[in-house]
């Protein structure tokens, strides 16, 4: 799975991409940030809020339950407000 991080998101966790191989139980986007804050004090920092975060699996928008798999491309981003 790649997971790609966007703005202060990228910032805390102090690279813009890694490639992660979850545990078996690690099976929504919500569980994944769960598991992410586990991976170092930056990732903590980041996934504090996840309601703070918003995310997209595959280029598309999603919810906290949507499901992610082996081979996802999981972005990872703060909200966005036009203007």
């Amino acid at each position: 799975m790649r997971v790609l991080y966007f703005a202060w998101v990228r910032h805390k966790i102090g690279h813009s991409q890694e490639d992660i191989s979850p545990p078996a139980e690690v099976k929504d986007i919500a569980s994944l940030m769960r598991w992410l804050a586990t991976r170092s004090p930056g990732h903590a920092q980041a996934f504090v809020q996840p309601a703070h975060v918003r995310a997209a699996v595959n280029h598309v928008f999603c919810q906290p339950d949507h499901p992610v798999r082996p081979g996802d491309e999981v972005a990872f981003f703060p909200p966005v407000t036009g203007g």
